[in-house]
């Protein structure tokens, strides 16, 4: 056998110790304790302690919502009239009798005076009109000669027929009939075209024809203007209307 497995351990000591210890300690305890005098034994003093309150921390109040603020009129406290002030008549101040004050003179020595030549002024141009002069009027244009007169009433009076031809309307009455005819009208007119006058200087030989055709220069007015060598005087032409059935 091994020498060191009969050895005893000493963890097995060191508790049977300590339950000897134990066991005589409380021994001891029970015969002193019996013999104690509860009596003697004085209650220790109460000292009052005061504890200070534990400050906790405050808690934050909740937002509360701010309702509008209504203005109120200030009231002005109404004011005492302040006293008019006292004006005391003050004493007219009294005025001395000055002497009055001799200006002296001042003397200023005389300003030599530079002679300077005079410059002689034009004359101005004026103009002279002559009044007894008379004022020349330009000529006349000189007056249309015959053949010129001739050629503008043929060629204005085929611009009148073609401005009363517009209005031609053959009478129904006359159409029925089987009336025809030419009609010959004259006219007289101004140096501006204006008529001044007309008539039938040859008839149809139909009284409906013949107004018909007066009817036509009045549907045409105003005419046209006429030529240069017309617009002299008044003058007279004549256009003939024919009435033909097709």
């Amino acid at each position: 056998m091994n020498s060191a497995a009969i050895q005893p351990s000493p963890n097995k000591d060191t508790i049977v110790w300590a339950i000897i210890c134990s066991l005589l300690l409380h021994g001891l305890l029970a015969l002193i304790i019996p013999n104690i005098d509860l009596d003697d034994i004085k209650e220790p003093e109460l000292l009052e302690i005061t504890l200070a309150p534990k400050t906790e921390p405050q808690a934050q109040p909740e937002p509360v919502q701010s309702e509008p603020e209504v203005t109120k009129p200030k009231i002005e406290p109404k004011l005492k009239p302040e006293p008019k002030p006292v004006i005391k008549n003050k004493p007219s101040p009294i005025v001395q009798e000055t002497q009055p004050v001799v200006e002296t003179p001042v003397i200023t020595p005389p300003q030599e005076v530079i002679a300077v030549k005079p410059v002689a002024e034009r004359p101005t141009p004026v103009q002279t009109i002559p009044i007894n002069e008379p004022v020349k009027e330009p000529p006349p244009p000189p007056a249309p000669s015959q053949a010129e007169i001739d050629n503008a009433t043929g060629r204005y009076g085929n611009a009148l027929w073609s401005a009363i031809s517009k209005h031609k309307k053959y009478p129904k009455i006359a159409q029925m009939r089987g009336w025809q005819g030419e009609t010959i009208i004259e006219l007289e007119l101004d140096g501006t075209g204006k008529l001044k006058s007309k008539k039938v200087v040859q008839s149809s030989g139909y009284e409906v024809l013949d107004k018909q055709a007066l009817e036509m220069v009045e549907k045409a007015l105003p005419f046209p203007t006429p030529p240069e060598a017309l617009r002299n005087s008044n003058f007279t032409i004549t256009v003939p209307v024919p009435f033909k059935l097709e």
